[in-house]
C-alpha cells in the first residue's frame, strides 16, 4: 500500500489555503495551521474590507458626477434629501461580509477533506510542526513537507504606535462607528492612497501626507500624475515631500509633526506606512530557512526556501505582496512538491489594481523600466475622455496605455487608469501572458460604444503596415 504525503501549511490566508486545496486535490495529507482566521489578512482585515469599504466610496464617487448627467436631489434644500453615509453600518456590512467569506473558506477545506487546526505553529526542524493551541496544548505534527504562509502586519514606529481609537492602522479603521471630522493619512502608498481616496468620497476631509514627491511613488508617473489631479481637484489636500516624525494624541485632537518643523491637526490619524513580515518565532533558523534583512522569507520561483522541503508563500516573503501572488506561490509550492505540471512565478504576467478614484490598473513592463533601458518597448496613451462610452458616463479621466515590442509587435505591458481600470486590464493582461500582438488585439471585437474600445483603439495605433 503507497505511503500517504503529508503536508503541513502554516497560515490559512491566501497562500495558505490556495495551497491546501491543490495538495488535496492531489491526494495529499493536508493540515492547516491558523490562528487568526482563515482568509488571513486578506479576508479578514485588509483586501475584503477594504475593497467593500471601497464599494461605498464607488457609489459616492458616481453620485457626485451625477449632476452632469441630468440626475439631482429633488430639494437640495432640504436636509432630509441629503445623501449622507452611516459609517456604522457601512463598517458593519465589512466585518460581516469578511466573516462570512472566511466561513466559506473553512467549508470548502472542509469539503476537501484538509484538517484545519487553531494554534499557533512553528517549526521543529524541517519536517515536524509544533502547535500550541488553545489553553496551552500542544500538538506535534510530521510532515513531508511544510508550507510557511503566515503573512505581514502593519507597520509602526516608536513615535507613531497606534491606539485603536484616534491613532489607527488599516486594520483598524473598521471599528469606527462615527465620521472623522478629519482624517490624516501617514504614507502614500498603495494602502494610503486607496484609503485617502475611500475616505475623502465618503464626505470626509482629508490630509495625505506623503514622503515622496507625488502618490504613488511605485506607480506608473502619468497615472499617478492623474490621480494626484483629481484628488486634489476633489478637495484631498496632499503634502508631498513631507516627512511624518511623529503622531501624538490630545483628547480628541491628533497631530502630526513632520520633520521640516510643520505640524498638521485632525480628529484622526491612519497609518499606512508599510509591512512587516509575520516571521518571528516560527523557528525558521533552526530549521535551516533564510530570512533576508527585513525578515521576509527568502524563495525562488517555486517558492522553495533554503530548507529541503520547507516551502513559503505570500506577504510573509516579501515578493509581491498581492493575494494573487500569494495564492500561485501557494500552488506552485504544492504542484512542485506533489509532481504536478508547475512553472515558476512571473512576476512580469501579474495583473495588479489600486482601487483609488479612478483606479489604476497595470500588468507587464512598465514606462521606468522602459525609460531606463531595461527593455526596448514602443508605446502608445490614449487618453478616455475620447472615448464615447466615457464621455456618456461623465469620464473625464483616465488614459489606456500600451507597451509592445517594436519588430514583433507583442504586447508587454499596459496600464489603464479609469473607472473600474480592474476589470478592463483584463484583455491586456491576456495579451502579455498569451504573447499577443498588438495586431491581434487589435483585431478582436469589441462592444460598441465601451471603455474596453480604447484598449483596442491603443492597439491599433501600435500597428506597422508590412
Amino acid at each position: 500500500m503507497a505511503s500517504v504525503t503529508r503536508v503541513v501549511i502554516i497560515g490559512g490566508g491566501p497562500g495558505g489555503y490556495e495551497s491546501a486545496l491543490v495538495a488535496a486535490q492531489l491526494g495529499a495529507e493536508v493540515v492547516v495551521v491558523d490562528s487568526d482566521g482563515l482568509g488571513g489578512s486578506a479576508v479578514l482585515t485588509d483586501c475584503v474590507p477594504s475593497k467593500t469599504l471601497i464599494a461605498t466610496a464607488e457609489l459616492m464617487t458616481d453620485m457626485a458626477t451625477a449632476p452632469e448627467l441630468g440626475i439631482g436631489l429633488a430639494d437640495p434644500s432640504s436636509a432630509a434629501a441629503q445623501v449622507e453615509v452611516d459609517l456604522a453600518r457601512v463598517n458593519a456590512r465589512v466585518l460581516a461580509l469578511a466573516a462570512e467569506q472566511s466561513e466559506d473558506i473553512g467549508n470548502r477545506l472542509e469539503r476537501e477533506g484538509v484538517r484545519v487546526v487553531v494554534g499557533r505553529g512553528r517549526l521543529d526542524g524541517p519536517e515536524r510542526v509544533v502547535v500550541t493551541g488553545e489553553e496551552g496544548v500542544i500538538e506535534e505534527i510530521d510532515a513531508d513537507a511544510v508550507l510557511v504562509a503566515t503573512g505581514a502586519a502593519p507597520r509602526t514606529l516608536p513615535t507613531a504606535e497606534p491606539d485603536g481609537e484616534r491613532i489607527l492602522t488599516w486594520e483598524q479603521v473598521y471599528n469606527l462607528t462615527e465620521m472623522p471630522e478629519k482624517l490624516i493619512v501617514v504614507g502614500s502608498g498603495v494602502t494610503g492612497a486607496e484609503f485617502a481616496s475611500a475616505y475623502l468620497a465618503l464626505g470626509i476631509e482629508v490630509v495625505l501626507v506623503s514622503s515622496r514627491d507625488r502618490v504613488l511613488p511605485g506607480e506608473d508617473a502619468d497615472a499617478a500624475e492623474v490621480l494626484e489631479q483629481v484628488l486634489t481637484r476633489r478637495g484631498m489636500n496632499v503634502m508631498g515631500k513631507s516627512r511624518m516624525e511623529s503622531v501624538t494624541r490630545d483628547g480628541d485632537t491628533v497631530t502630526v509633526a513632520l520633520t521640516d518643523g510643520r505640524s498638521v491637526t485632525g480628529s484622526h490619524c491612519l497609518l499606512a506606512l508599510g509591512s512587516v513580515p509575520n516571521t518571528a518565532g516560527l523557528g525558521l533558523e533552526s530549521a535551516g530557512v533564510k530570512t533576508d534583512d527585513g525578515g521576509f522569507i527568502v524563495v525562488d520561483r517555486v517558492s522553495r526556501t533554503s530548507a529541503r522541503g520547507v516551502y513559503a508563500a505570500g506577504d510573509c516573503t516579501g515578493v509581491l505582496m498581492l493575494a494573487s501572488v500569494a495564492a500561485m506561490q501557494g500552488r506552485i509550492a504544492m504542484w512542485h512538491f506533489l509532481g504536478d505540471a508547475v512553472a515558476p512565478l512571473d512576476l512580469k504576467k501579474v495583473s495588479s489594481n489600486v482601487f483609488t478614484a479612478p483606479e489604476i490598473a497595470t500588468v507587464g513592463w512598465s514606462q521606468q523600466a522602459v525609460d531606463a533601458g531595461e527593455i526596448v518597448a514602443e508605446s502608445v496613451t490614449l487618453q478616455l475622455a475620447g472615448n464615447p462610452r466615457a464621455k456618456m458616463q461623465g469620464v473625464r479621466d483616465g488614459f489606456v496605455k500600451l507597451f509592445c515590442r517594436p519588430g514583433t509587435g507583442i504586447v508587454v505591458g499596459g496600464v489603464v487608469v479609469g473607472p473600474r481600470a480592474s476589470e478592463l486590464i483584463h484583455p491586456v493582461s491576456l495579451a502579455v501572458a498569451e504573447s499577443l500582438t498588438a495586431d491581434q488585439v487589435a483585431n478582436a471585437f469589441t462592444v460598441y460604444p465601451s471603455n474596453s474600445g480604447s484598449v483596442a483603439e491603443a492597439a491599433r495605433r501600435l500597428h506597422h503596415p508590412r
